[in-house]
């Protein structure tokens, strides 16, 4: 918060007030307890099982869902590195344009997309 602060000219209060309003609104997810963003959909500011690179850049997605947003996002094609979650053995897929080129698995949403922002961290 302090860094935003700083590059806006804004006192980290204001900020953190922004802050909860956009997380009130969905619009961020924060670090429980120091307010700091978790999440910035589809962007993850921590490591997550789901790496996106794309045009020399790379980015976390929060779930499958979300990395292929960050590639749509990016705009050029992209490469999703992640892991299966039934065996642990390391995937990969390949997006070109608009496209899902190269993949193997399913995806599976355990919670229905209605219920996510009850417990959008676990979900």
């Amino acid at each position: 918060m302090e860094q935003v602060g700083r590059k806006l000219g804004k006192r980290t209060t204001e900020i953190k007030e922004s802050f909860r309003r956009l997380a009130d609104a969905h619009m961020l997810v924060l670090q429980p307890g120091s307010g700091e963003v978790l999440m910035a959909n589809p962007f993850s500011a921590v490591p997550t099982p789901f790496r996106v690179e794309a045009a020399g850049r790379a980015w976390w997605g929060n779930c499958i869902w979300d990395a292929l947003g960050v590639s749509a996002m990016a705009g050029v094609g992209a490469t999703i590195l992640t892991s299966c979650a039934d065996c642990g053995e390391a995937m990969s897929l390949e997006v070109k344009g608009s496209e899902l080129r190269s993949a193997e698995g399913m995806v599976h949403f355990a919670v229905p997309a209605g219920q996510w922002w009850e417990d959008i961290v676990f979900t």
